[in-house]
Formats: structure tokens, sequence, C-alpha cells
């Protein structure tokens, strides 16, 4: 069991030490209202007082209830600074250009929502000498559970390491929301979509699997697979090299 206290202050101050080093005024992250995206605003907000959460809507309906809601209510609690920026018809406008094009998957379809927010974050850091911060914890890594280019792009992740547990049991530290607890993690990727149902395999089991290597003959199998099917994601773009000088 880790010593979440310290483990909160190291963060921090892993934080403080890349606006150092980047020379960057602040942070600026997607607050979705979800667990993940909740821990790394508040770290940033205590790392750095000029912190901005940008709300960013885009299709699913539980974007603009529910998860809007719990990410204000976050926002209130640590004082952190809320925008709204809403890409519904963005993503729409999108869409129409593509499909006189190409014949889009359910996949494709689902990552442009991603790959818009992140669009949005990086103008905003761009315009205001800010970090993106990431929101990516241990199990998404490792299952390759984001966007590539989308969520999974940033300037700094401050909770790639931590399993999910871990994450709950930091933000139980942190006395965050109730709310933010209890409800069934979703990266908003389509409407009623949830994580876990997803991937078909819980979060549980694959913080036991990151723990200990054990987990069921099936579960295995899914988080092998993702593994496997994901590795392009967690690995540098190919490019091609020459002995020449």
């Amino acid at each position: 069991m880790r010593a979440y206290e310290s483990e909160v202050q190291a963060r921090v101050g892993f934080l403080r030490r890349a606006l150092e080093e980047s020379g960057a005024k602040g942070f600026v992250f997607g607050n979705s209202g979800g667990k993940d995206s909740a821990l790394v605003g508040v770290l940033c907000k205590m790392a750095c007082a000029d912190t901005v959460g940008v709300m960013l809507p885009c299709q699913a309906a539980r974007g603009y209830g529910e998860d809007m809601r719990d990410a204000l209510s976050v926002a209130a609690q640590f004082e952190i600074r809320t925008r709204t920026i809403d890409l519904a018809d963005t993503r729409a406008a999108l869409l129409l250009a593509l499909e006189k094009n190409a014949v889009l998957t359910d996949a494709a379809r689902g990552n442009i929502a991603p790959r818009l927010r992140m669009t949005a974050l990086y103008a905003i850091a761009a315009a205001e000498n800010r970090l993106v911060a990431g929101t990516g914890n241990r199990d998404e890594v490792y299952m390759g559970y984001f966007t590539k280019w989308g969520d999974g792009a940033y300037d700094v992740n401050p909770i790639a390491d931590l399993l999910v547990f871990e994450v709950y049991a930091c933000l139980r530290h942190l006395g965050v929301p109730p709310s933010i607890l209890s409800k069934a993690p979703s990266a908003g990727l389509f409407e009623g979509q949830t994580d876990e149902e997803e991937m078909g395999v819980t979060y549980a089991a694959i913080d036991q699997f990151l723990l200990s290597g054990e987990a069921s003959e099936r579960d295995r199998a899914i988080i092998d697979s993702y593994h496997r099917r994901s590795e392009h994601k967690r690995r540098p773009p190919l490019i091609f090299t020459s002995n020449k000088l």
C-alpha cells in the first residue's frame, strides 16, 4: 500500500519541476468529470495556482449531464478555473466532410472526439504558454485504452504509474466529491459507453494482473490481446534511418 500523502507531494514536485524546466506558466487539462481527470486536476492545482480545467463535451449526453456536474464540483472544491468548449458541432462538421470521402468504422468515428479535445487543449496551451497534463493511468497505458494523438498526447502525466485502485485511493485521500468515486468510468466515446463493458474486463482484474501476473484464463486472454494490439501506441512513430551523416 502506498503512503498517499507522500505520493501526492512527490507528484506535485514532479509537476513543479516540469513547469520550471519548460518555462511554461501553468497547466491545462481536460476536466471530464472522471476519476483520472479529477486527480490530475487537483495535483496540477496543488503544483501551480495557474491551472485551467476545460470541459469538452462532444457527443454523449453524459458529457452534458452528470460528467459536467462532477467536473464543476471538483473545480469548485479545489478552486480550479474552468472553461467549457462544446465540440459537438465541430465533430458533426468533420464527420460530414469525412463521410463524403471515406467509409468510417465505429472505431474511426469514436476516436474523433478525443482528438478534437486534444486539439482544443493544445491550442489553449500554445496561446497561453501552458503544459497539457495527461490523465491516463497505468491500466489504460498497458491496455492501450487511449486514443493515439488524442488522450494519449500530452506534455506531462503525473498518474501514468498508478493502478486504478490507487487512483481511487489518492482521490479518497484528497477528499474529492463522492460522485467521482461511485460512477462507472467512461471515455465518452459514444452514447452509453463504459470502459469495462467495452474492454470486456474489469479494472480490478487488470490491477490484479499488473500487480501479481495473476488472472483468470479469460481475463488474461483479453488483457494480452489488448496489450499486444496496442504496442504501436506506446512507442515513438517509426522513422527511416540511414548510415549517411
